[in-house]
């Protein structure tokens, strides 16, 4: 079962969402402030999912010991126990200094926020942008109490559970720290992926041999592995080589190709397998594209690597062809190692974690205003029509990839080369290697478009 929980300081309408979702008046609803004081469960199907759902407190500021202190640490608790939380703030009245320090909380919270701007009735949508600068997503637009957006709700709802990978059947309680990290081991037929996983197990695990394409479903294995400081649950996922979507005629090797797939879409860090006798072919390039495609981060290993003679010098050589081939990934890392061996394969598992850590990455607002201040200053967007295109704020409105959107003039003039520019000096400037950056350019709202001149 979903665990939902509805957060948000008092007064921005978070019963009355409670009531809608359930389909009845349970939650008592006033135009006070701070109505709701215990937290309220209820269990309820929402679209395809069965969701427990949770009204909570306002939150807000108060001196320890006082009511609203201990209805702030009920709300917490609700909010660390939650599979998402649903922020939501008041479109109305717009965003308040308690909105922000709520906002800059919850993006150090590892439960997932989906942003929701309510009380968009009439003209209230218009304040709905206003809260893009809380670094939390899109704001979802709704009115709670005239059930208006309850679809755009329910599909970001559906949208994160499937981008974090949040098991909405679970029934035990799972410590959001020490979730598995899974990793999806992806390539050629015949790359070594196998050979691999069973000796990052130290045992024969799966089915392995020189002919390709043994792997037929994709196999998870749980396994934890320790850096010495902390044990990490992790699940493997064995995937059927992918050969060139020409040569894929067969039925059942279709659906081994579909497995796979599913199995990137699943993980959160792809290991991408490449043969150093054969490395970087059109199918690895391919399978690169769709790791970024789907927003995962990426490490590649080149594999066999002990049938390679002069080491140091293909070792540069290749990490100049993959950060050639792969712009996606920026400074991708690349482990050299030999499955059959075990030579160097201790190197996989930090670097693999490292990944995972930078596709997690959050920037504080500040941070990225004070970058795009200084990379428009260092290379300025190129003028268009004679006029210079204005860059005015950044926010980082979603991790897992990093994405950011830049608030500026005329996005849709701004060329593709400029984006790139700006993709590449965030990745150098925050140090994001191995994972997709996303960069979205979006034009202010202009006040005075649509109203006719005055005479």
């Amino acid at each position: 079962m979903l665990k939902l929980a509805i957060i948000g300081r008092p007064n921005v309408g978070k019963s009355t969402l409670f009531n809608r979702l359930a389909g009845r008046k349970l939650a008592i609803v006033d135009d006070q402030p701070g109505v709701t004081r215990d937290r309220r469960d209820l269990d309820i199907t929402f679209g395809d999912f069965d969701v427990r759902l949770m009204d909570t407190a306002g939150l807000e500021d108060a001196a320890d010991g006082s009511l609203q202190a201990r209805m702030r640490e009920g709300t917490e608790k609700a909010v660390a126990d939650a599979d998402i939380a649903f922020f939501m703030v008041d479109a109305r009245s717009g965003l308040t200094a308690q909105d922000r320090n709520l906002a800059e909380i919850l993006r150090a919270s590892p439960t997932p926020v989906v942003l929701v701007a309510n009380k968009t009735e009439g003209r209230g949508e218009e304040g709905a942008y206003e809260a893009y600068e809380l670094g939390l997503g899109d704001p979802i637009a709704i009115s709670a109490e005239h059930g208006e957006g309850m679809a755009d709700l329910y599909q970001a709802m559906a949208e994160t559970v499937e981008r974090h990978g949040i098991d909405p059947d679970k029934d035990e309680e799972e410590d959001p720290e020490f979730k598995p990290l899974r990793v999806a081991i992806v390539g050629r037929p015949n790359a070594g992926k196998s050979t691999l996983i069973n000796k990052l197990l130290q045992e024969e695990r799966m089915l392995t041999g020189p002919e390709a394409g043994i792997t037929r479903d994709s196999i998870e294995v749980d396994w934890v592995w320790s850096d010495g400081e902390r044990d990490w649950p992790v699940a493997l996922w064995d995937t059927a080589g992918m050969r060139k979507k020409a040569k894929v005629q067969e039925k059942l090797e279709k659906l081994s190709v579909g497995d796979t797939l599913r199995a990137v879409r699943f993980s959160e860090v792809a290991v991408l397998v490449i043969d150093a006798t054969q490395p970087f072919e059109k199918q690895d390039l391919q399978i690169a594209d769709f790791i970024a495609e789907e927003g995962r981060a990426a490490v590649i290993v080149v594999n066999k690597w002990d049938l390679v003679e002069d080491t140091d010098l293909a070792a540069k050589e290749l990490r100049l062809d993959a950060l050639r081939a792969m712009p996606q990934f920026g400074g991708v890392r690349v482990v050299f190692l030999s499955a059959l061996t075990g030579r160097y394969i201790d190197k996989l598992m930090p670097m693999i974690v490292e990944a995972y850590r930078d596709w997690n990455a959050k920037v504080k607002t500040a941070e990225l205003n004070r970058w795009l201040e200084g990379v428009v200053a260092h290379h300025p967007p190129p003028a268009v029509g004679g006029r210079r295109i204005k860059m005015r704020y950044a926010a980082q409105i979603k991790t897992r990839p990093p994405t950011v959107v830049i608030k500026c003039q005329r996005a849709a003039e701004v060329p593709e080369s400029y984006r790139r520019y700006l993709v590449n000096s965030m990745r150098e400037s925050f140090e994001l290697e191995g994972t997709p950056v996303r960069v979205f350019l979006r034009a202010g709202e202009n006040p005075y478009e649509g109203k006719k001149k005055k005479r």
